[in-house]
């Protein structure tokens, strides 16, 4: 983040950083954080979400921020000029470049459009359904900017359907409701096709946004490594790996979620795409499946174990790990000889070479060797902010074992 001294008067508040606060400002990090800031009651007093304009004590301009007194990530930054002008046709500048890049990849319609930080929008996550569009404002900031949002959007394309995801759990501790709302059209189901397989998806009930785009590469490569194979989905939500197996021509596929509406998704998507008879369903915790797989004697040629965060927080990790370890042991059990585990970990509080390691844990505790064929995450349409290793969320491994 390029930094300058500004002499000019400003029309927006100051924040005034403390002695040698703005180090990693000047690294290019897009956050600051309360303690690091001279706290006037002037700053106390102002709505969450205010533009700021930021400040080292050495007198430089760090740009325009949106601002919370009243959380830990107190400001994120917007823009380098300090008298931004933070509209709708700012808005839309970031989204046409959002957009291009997704285009790039050949995602632009079916993706996630906007990825907060990485996309310079910080607490914005939309993601796109051809004409239906999921969104987030996880953030005070954001939440203020919601109406230029909508204009933005007008000015880039047709969306008929907008839909609020604003669930997700960091919205209270910006000071918002949790909501779930339809802000436009009619309806919130729609179908997506991927490898080569459609799926329903509720985007007004479902999980996230109603689709999980960031294991797309992984799905891409299940579809290649299904011909032939016996394959078991476990924690399989509305069925993506299995059913993607299936199409590419698995000998068998068994798709396990604790959840019945998950799997009332997944038995629609088999039906729909003529699966129905290749795939059988377990409405069953995953431990509790590879157990009973394990005393049954039975064996897969490809396992996927893609779970729910276990650690949403930082002090979830140390449990966490030992899930995953108990996990991959488990799994590692009714996976055949030179078969493959493909397992994930969706949380950013864990590092990929953390999770690896314990993975090789969970192995060595399965007395099973193996190897790492593939280490991977989010695809394209999942950018990561280059100075904030919070945006990379998703790990995923591809192991071969023996």
């Amino acid at each position: 983040m390029n930094v300058e001294r500004e002499e000019r008067p400003s029309s927006r508040p100051r924040l005034r950083l403390k002695p040698h606060a703005d180090r990693r400002l000047k690294a290019g990090h897009p956050w600051v954080f309360s303690n690091e800031i001279v706290m006037t009651p002037e700053l106390r007093a102002l709505p969450p979400g205010s533009l700021v304009r930021v400040e080292g004590d050495d007198g430089i301009v760090h740009g325009t921020f949106t601002f919370n007194p009243h959380t830990l990530i107190a400001a994120r930054f917007l823009d380098r000029d300090p008298e931004a002008v933070i509209d709708a046709r700012w808005i839309g500048t970031r989204l046409e470049r959002a957009l291009r890049l997704r285009a790039a990849f050949g995602l632009a319609e079916w993706g996630r459009l906007v990825h907060a930080e990485a996309d310079g929008l910080p607490g914005l996550v939309i993601d796109r359904y051809g004409e239906a569009l999921a969104l987030a404002f996880n953030t005070a900031g954001m939440a203020r900017l919601e109406r230029a949002v909508e204009e933005a959007l007008d000015g880039l394309g047709r969306f008929s359907t907008l839909i609020a995801r604003n669930d997700s759990p960091l919205r209270p501790l910006e000071g918002l409701p949790r909501e779930t709302r339809l802000w436009r059209g009619t309806g919130g189901e729609v179908w997506v096709e991927e490898e080569g397989v459609r799926f329903p998806v509720d985007l007004l009930h479902g999980q996230k946004t109603g689709w999980y785009y960031d294991q797309r590469p992984q799905r891409a490569l299940v579809g290649r490594l299904a011909p032939g194979r016996r394959v078991l989905d476990l924690f399989c939500h509305s069925g993506a790996f299995g059913l993607i197996a299936a199409r590419a021509g698995a000998e068998e596929v068994e798709l396990v979620d604790s959840s019945g509406p998950a799997l009332a998704l997944a038995r629609r998507a088999a039906e729909a795409n003529g699966l129905g008879e290749r795939v059988r369903f377990a409405e069953e915790e995953a431990e509790a499946a590879l157990a009973r797989l394990e005393r049954a004697g039975a064996r897969f040629d490809l396992v996927v174990c893609d779970p729910p965060p276990f650690a949403r927080s930082g002090k979830d990790v140390p449990a966490a790990l030992r899930a995953y370890e108990r996990l991959t042991r488990r799994a590692a059990g009714v996976v055949e000889r030179e078969g493959f585990l493909l397992i994930a970990a969706c949380s950013h509080h864990l590092s990929g070479p953390e999770f690896e390691k314990t993975v090789g844990r969970g192995l060595a505790r399965a007395r099973r060797e193996g190897r790492v064929v593939m280490a991977g995450g989010a695809g394209p349409d999942h950018p990561v902010h280059p100075a904030l290793p919070e945006s990379r969320y998703l790990n995923a491994l591809l192991l071969q074992l023996f």
